[in-house]
């Protein structure tokens, strides 16, 4: 079966005048459908660079990554953005919501992005926002919503299209470590449900040992960690 991520050599220097800095070297990896996979590392190590290459937010220096058999790095902008926006999802370390606009309509925007009709895309927006237990809170601003239900809120955006994978940097380092535990076990369940590949960049030991991987970043390589 085709891998929903395939990474293959891929290299990332960063270059300051004169100075070169490999932070990436010859990474291969391969995400099959509904697979977990932590990678961690020390802080600067990579991680989020990866992360954002694996999604499409950043290119490579060498070698490709291609999402559902395409090479994203070879599409056209729109299309690049087409395809992370159907076949990915991202939640960050901060919720990125729009401050301006409800928990529903937050969760709806990717699918009014595509284009789906409005009342469809809030009627979707509605049922993974009660799955991810935010059915009280549709109409409420992320400032009316505590540092848990804001994370609660990104990962069912980030779920409401279906993707074929969701990328996670860093998803539980701004909250204490119950509302944490609870975003991680909420994550894994969605992961089993939904059959959705999941991919976490943390520091968060607990959470890198309940996933199905562990993968770690060193002197710019990925190794497998037992």
């Amino acid at each position: 079966m085709e891998p929903v991520i395939n990474c293959q050599a891929v290299a990332k220097t960063f270059c300051e005048g004169a100075l070169k800095v490999a932070v990436l070297k010859d990474i291969n990896l391969r995400v099959a459908r509904a697979q977990q996979i932590a990678i961690v590392g020390t802080s600067g190590a990579g991680k989020s660079t990866l992360l954002h290459i694996l999604g499409g937010l950043a290119e490579p220096t060498h070698g490709k990554v291609l999402i559902d058999g395409k090479d994203i790095n070879r599409l056209t902008q729109t299309a690049r953005g087409n395809l992370r926006n159907t076949a990915l999802g991202f939640v960050y370390q901060f919720h990125h919501l729009l401050a301006e606009f409800t928990a529903i309509e937050n969760v709806a925007m990717p699918l009014w992005i595509a284009r789906k009709p409005s009342d469809e895309a809030l009627d979707e927006a509605q049922t993974i926002l009660s799955r991810v237990g935010l059915q009280h809170r549709l109409t409420h601003k992320p400032s009316e919503l505590s540092g848990g239900e804001r994370q609660r809120a990104a990962i069912a955006r980030a779920m409401v299209t279906k993707p074929k994978c969701i990328m996670a940097d860093e998803p539980t380092g701004n909250l204490d470590a119950a509302t944490a535990q609870s975003i991680h076990e909420l994550m894994l369940e969605l992961n089993q449900e939904m059959g959705t590949s999941l991919i976490v960049a943390t520091h968060d030991r607990r959470l890198a040992q309940k996933m199905g991987e562990i993968y770690r970043i060193e002197n710019g390589s990925l190794q497998r960690s037992d």
